[in-house]
């Protein structure tokens, strides 16, 4: 049955909706399982299961090879190609061609280094360079000090996009133990 759907006949469940703003039914004291919170943080869990699947553009055959730069600062809170604001604390990108939301693995090869970024922003429009990495992407490729550098571009599927990103929040969320 469609999530939201009013219309629920015989002994069907409740859609999550209607079990929130039905409080004449009766539940049993300390039922967990029952209470409309529940009901609806499982039904969050499931959204969130779903959106790990191909919704996006599948960017995965693309490879490129060029310079990037980085942009910040004088950016940050203006407005990106997608409508939203840049977040130059954000992994974003901007690129000239790529679907917007697409996902991209870009790879500095001097020091193997790289960040799993979204396409947010058209651009470069500097000659010479491929794309132009939010502030906080360029850090992690050790890029903002020197304004470019040469990097490797792969494209991603949105699953593989989220996989890439979760496993990186992972590795750099965790203290060293070595200390």
């Amino acid at each position: 049955m469609p999530p939201g759907s009013q219309d629920q006949a015989g002994n069907a469940p409740l859609s999550t909706k209607a079990t929130q703003t039905a409080s004449a039914a009766p539940q049993a004291f300390g039922s967990a399982s029952d209470a409309p919170a529940s009901a609806s943080d499982a039904k969050g869990k499931l959204a969130d299961a779903n959106a790990l699947t191909d919704d996006g553009p599948d960017v995965s055959n693309f490879h490129q090879t060029g310079r990037a730069s980085w942009y910040g600062k004088l950016f940050h809170g203006r407005r990106t190609a997608n409508g939203e604001r840049f977040n130059m604390n954000a992994l974003t990108a901007a690129h000239r061609t790529l679907p917007l939301g697409s996902y991209v693995r870009v790879t500095n090869p001097e020091t193997n280094d790289s960040v799993v970024v979204r396409i947010n922003d058209r651009g470069p429009y500097a000659r010479g360079r491929v794309i132009d990495l939010s502030y906080a992407a360029a850090r992690m490729l050790h890029l903002q000090h020197a304004g470019t550098g040469r990097v490797q571009i792969a494209g991603l599927t949105q699953r593989e996009a989220k996989v890439e990103q979760a496993e990186m929040l992972a590795a750099n969320s965790n203290p060293s133990v070595e200390k």
